[in-house]
């Protein structure tokens, strides 16, 4: 699953995957839309369910300060490919 939320200037985006040992991860990705301002951070969590409630959570954050949701993919592998393709054009933090 992959989540964005945005607003003029700022950007945030969850992706939900499993690496290949079959653990569930939470990736962030933050910043200035156009820029290379941001952060990335990777959070190991114990099942699916856990991490969309955290994804759930960090939208709650993310409309209280003003960011609408312009993306949600629940695809896995649509949702994987997008987000390596946002990263290789330099539309997210690599780091």
């Amino acid at each position: 699953m992959i989540v964005r939320w945005q607003n003029e200037h700022d950007y945030c985006l969850v992706h939900i995957h499993q690496d290949m040992f079959g653990d569930w991860l939470l990736t962030k990705a933050w910043g200035q839309i156009g820029t290379q301002f941001g952060g990335l951070t990777h959070s190991l969590v114990e099942s699916y369910d856990e991490a969309v409630t955290l994804m759930e959570s960090i939208g709650t954050i993310q409309e209280s300060r003003g960011m609408k949701r312009v993306l949600q993919l629940d695809d896995s592998e649509e949702a994987a490919d997008l987000f390596s393709d946002l990263m290789r054009a330099g539309e997210l933090p690599t780091g």
